[in-house]
């Protein structure tokens, strides 16, 4: 963009193998002014050719790729030094918070409230109650506070309310091996 404020005008030129004969003095005749002209070149090319009159060239280039980031890895490194070794992944685990969390598989609309499976990702739960308006959550919470012995104000739904996958919190001093206990017992 040009101005007539008589101050350095800064310009936005393209420089093309075959245009490569466009002069200050042409420059000057857009601009109108006596003053030091910086040109702001975006180019491909290696170097356009000199323009007389011109005080400061600067020159982006238009294919160069931004830098990948590297992946960090968090957590205690394996293979080296003491320390406890990290539980194995399952269905029932301690929180942040000291809690006990329990990862379920929802089935609702069956006939009959129970647990059908114990796997190492979650444990499936049928629940006897339609999923519209809560009422299968609902009834898990219910369901889950009589297996693990337990009121229902000690068990929370913490995520997935309109999922099939969800996470329970149990607020209780249960430990995470006797829930897990508890449910494998009531699976039969």
């Amino acid at each position: 963009m040009f101005s007539r404020s008589g101050l350095t005008i800064t310009g936005v030129l393209l420089f093309k193998p075959v245009r490569s004969s466009f002069r200050a003095a042409q420059l000057n005749r857009l601009c109108d002014v006596s003053r030091p002209v910086t040109v702001h070149l975006l180019s491909r090319w290696s170097s356009p050719p000199p323009l007389p009159g011109v005080t400061g060239i600067r020159q982006y280039s238009t294919n160069r790729q931004m830098p990948k980031k590297g992946k960090t890895v968090k957590g205690p490194q394996s293979g080296g030094g003491g320390g406890a070794e990290p539980e194995a992944p399952g269905p029932v685990a301690r929180d942040k918070s000291g809690g006990v969390s329990i990862t379920v598989h929802a089935k609702p609309g069956s006939k009959h409230s129970g647990i059908t499976e114990v796997s190492a990702e979650a444990v499936g739960v049928a629940i006897a109650a339609p999923p519209t308006d809560g009422e299968a959550n609902a009834e898990l919470i219910r369901y889950l506070a009589e297996v693990l012995d337990l009121k229902k104000s000690h068990i929370s739904l913490d995520k997935g309310s309109r999922s099939r996958d969800k996470l329970i919190r149990v607020d209780s001093s249960l430990s995470p091996e006797e829930v897990l206990r508890r449910l494998r017992q009531a699976a039969g």
